[in-house]
């Protein structure tokens, strides 16, 4: 007997883009505040925010097969406030028109207010967190409802939305690459905080039930192991840690500098996009319901 995930590819990348579209915004914000001269990346933030989330909620009606037929459906969803939807829906809708607003002050080059920014990076993180408390209110998924998983969607988020400016800032305006130091070394450590979550989110999960124990097995020894271990263990996370540990701690200032360096870390940013909609891809078609336990011979 075998079990169909409810949810596939489609909510995998709409959970992915929400979440980067966070990141990408908080990431243009944390620039303004430490490297105000990096202007293209900043952009690059603040086109790719509203860009992407759009495109996930385009991608989310349509799975939905709803929301081109009957829109009065998701207009109906803000009318109950004890659903978690309905907030994701709040969080959404308030995220993509202050992002939406501070792409056009940038374009026509006026400035942004620092009020607007921090209501933006506070609505970028209540919409990556948002993500995984969509998927954690389902109790009959043990490997769902974990107090982790919106964590490591956060850090995820943060961790892919980086990811994403500096690799479209290496190709427009690659000599930026080298102004925005602190956001590499800053970014560089999410990753190792991901490997951190990721082991407790399995161990937990593994413990908890029989159906918890299964679901992570069909991740690290099962249908979806290979998937698991070298799209998201190796190129989404050990990857990119040792490519930037190499060129941030043991590379020469030179070498750093270098044409080289930048496509190594472009190399390590595509890794990152990779992980993260692995993580929430596996998260989705690994999760068996408590209802639904497939012993692992």
């Amino acid at each position: 007997m075998t079990y169909e995930p409810i949810w596939g590819g489609i909510i995998a990348w709409y959970l992915f883009l929400a979440g980067l579209g966070g990141g990408a915004f908080i990431t243009s914000a944390f620039l303004k505040w430490t490297k105000p001269e990096a202007v293209t990346m900043r952009r690059v933030g603040h086109i790719i925010a509203p860009v992407v989330v759009i495109i996930g909620l385009v991608l989310l009606m349509f799975d939905a097969k709803a929301g081109f037929l009957n829109p009065l459906r998701f207009a109906l969803l803000l009318t109950n406030f004890g659903s978690v939807m309905t907030w994701g829906v709040v969080f959404l809708a308030t995220f993509t028109i202050i992002a939406l607003v501070v792409l056009l002050l940038d374009f026509l080059k006026k400035p942004i207010p620092n009020w607007l920014d921090i209501l933006g990076v506070i609505a970028g993180v209540c919409v990556a967190i948002y993500t995984g408390v969509l998927l954690g209110v389902c109790q009959t998924f043990p490997l769902w409802n974990n107090a982790l998983l919106p964590i490591l969607f956060l850090v995820s988020a943060l961790s892919t939305g980086a990811a994403a400016v500096i690799a479209v800032g290496i190709l427009v305006k690659p000599a930026e690459f080298n102004e925005i130091g602190i956001l590499k070394k800053t970014h560089y450590v999410l990753p190792a905080i991901e490997i951190l979550l990721i082991a407790s989110l399995v161990f937990i999960t593994a413990h908890t039930n029989e159906a918890g124990f299964n679901s992570i097995m069909s991740l690290i020894g099962g249908e979806w192991s290979g998937w698991f271990w070298i799209g998201f263990v190796i190129i989404g996370l050990l990857a990119p840690t040792i490519i930037e540990t190499i060129t941030l701690f043991f590379a020469s200032p030179k070498f750093e500098e270098g044409a080289t360096a930048r496509w190594l870390s472009f190399a390590s940013d595509a890794g990152v996009l990779v992980g993260g909609y692995l993580l929430r891809y596996l998260v989705i078609v690994a999760a068996l319901p408590l209802t639904m336990v497939v012993p692992m011979l």
